[in-house]
């Protein structure tokens, strides 16, 4: 068996046990010899570690963007644990899950693959390098949870998980990783001279240009938009036009959309054979592939790419012409800078902390705060006024 084998990490089906491939009885009516020494009040069926992870992840208590990323994190850990650990979750102690969080720092190499294979591909490795410390804490989150159900349901006797402490994240005072005006407007002006010699060509650029110009100006998540409809943009008939989108909690959000925002939207429709506005009841996908026939929604994963392929060429304009901290910034800029770009500017041009906290969707008005760079800009020009009057050194 291949070291990196998939492991079946799919949702049960939560209507049907037949689905679990129990025809609808418990296991331990089908075999009641392998269960004389499990207790009566073990509340679970799974008989392997892959199994009880499938009905942690069926459980329901994962929102469904949250489920994806748990199938990841629980294929790195049950493969880690039946290749490095050479154990069972049964098996594991806390000094394994101690181990396991400091493996996350640093995988070995044969873990590690710069390419996305699939997981079907040989090639296929769960890494592409080192996690960072939030990363690492994401991960064993998942980790944790897995456990803490697999005690709960009877499955473990003693969730070890319960031992072992969270990583620990420097928390920033400020949002750092945003990008300058000119840095945005920079990759503006590289999109929109991006060559379209093909219809294909046509519509990629346009919806890339529709990406940047929507994602910049409203804040949005990269999901929120990538999952809305061609009817979430729409005016109720007084000049003002929105973008409605749903965020974190299923929490609907809407959002203003300015003029050109919306000539954007309009040309984008338009490159794809659309009429340049619809109605509010349309349904197809906000955010559209341009390849192939019909029109096919992408993924959050496509779109990411998307943007970062027009601010890594944006990054060598830059650096072209002598701006090496643009282009410092747009080589690491991802779709979620445009999130911190759009607040920060917000943020120091006056804009009130409770509006921006409602457009953005923060539970916590501290979370909206930490965007205000005003004050801080403002101590540092006196800083330097004084510097400049006085030769203090």
């Amino acid at each position: 068996m291949s070291k990196f084998a998939p492991i079946d990490l799919q949702p049960f089906d939560p209507h049907s046990r037949a689905a679990r491939g129990h025809g609808g009885l418990a296991l331990r009516d089908i075999d009641p010899e392998a269960w004389r020494d499990i207790p009566e009040d073990v509340l679970t069926d799974a008989r392997t570690d892959s199994e009880i992870a499938r009905e942690y992840i069926s459980h329901g208590e994962l929102r469904p963007k949250s489920v994806a990323n748990t199938q990841k994190e629980l294929y790195r850990f049950l493969t880690w644990c039946r290749e490095e650990a050479g154990k069972s979750l049964r098996q594991l102690g806390v000094a394994d899950l101690n181990a396991y969080k400091e493996f996350l720092k640093a995988p070995p190499a044969d873990w590690i693959s710069t390419t996305k294979w699939p997981r079907s591909d040989e090639r296929y490795r769960p890494f592409s390098g080192p996690l960072s410390d939030a990363s690492r804490r994401q991960a064993m989150i998942a980790v944790k949870g897995l456990l803490a159900f697999a005690e709960q349901t009877g499955y473990l006797r003693r969730d070890p998980g319960a031992l072992v402490k969270n990583v620990r994240t420097a928390s920033a005072s400020r949002i750092t990783r945003y990008l300058t005006q000119e840095a945005i407007g920079l990759a503006l002006a590289t999109v929109e001279t991006r060559p379209a010699e093909t219809p294909a060509a046509l519509r990629r650029r346009e919806r890339d240009r529709f990406l940047l110009i929507a994602y910049a100006h409203t804040g949005a998540r990269l999901n929120e938009i990538v999952g809305a409809g061609m009817g979430a943009i729409y005016s109720e008939g007084n000049g003002r036009w929105w973008m409605d989108v749903v965020g974190k909690g299923r929490k609907p959000r809407r959002l203003p959309v300015p003029a050109d925002m919306l000539d954007a939207f309009r040309r984008y429709r338009t490159a794809f054979g659309l009429l340049p506005q619809t109605g509010r009841t349309d349904t197809t996908p906000l955010v559209l592939s341009s390849r192939g026939k019909g029109l096919q929604r992408i993924t959050d994963e496509a779109a990411s790419e998307a943007l970062k392929a027009v601010f890594t060429a944006a990054a060598s304009a830059a650096a072209a012409r002598g701006d090496s901290d643009s282009a410092a910034q747009l080589r690491q800029a991802s779709t979620h800078w445009l999130r911190h770009s759009m607040l920060t500017n917000h943020a120091n041009n006056g804009v009130q902390l409770k509006t921006l906290q409602e457009t953005a969707g923060h539970a916590s008005i501290s979370t909206t705060a930490a965007y205000l760079h005003k004050t801080d800009n403002e101590r540092h020009d006196e800083i330097m006024a004084s510097v400049a009057g006085k030769n203090v050194l």
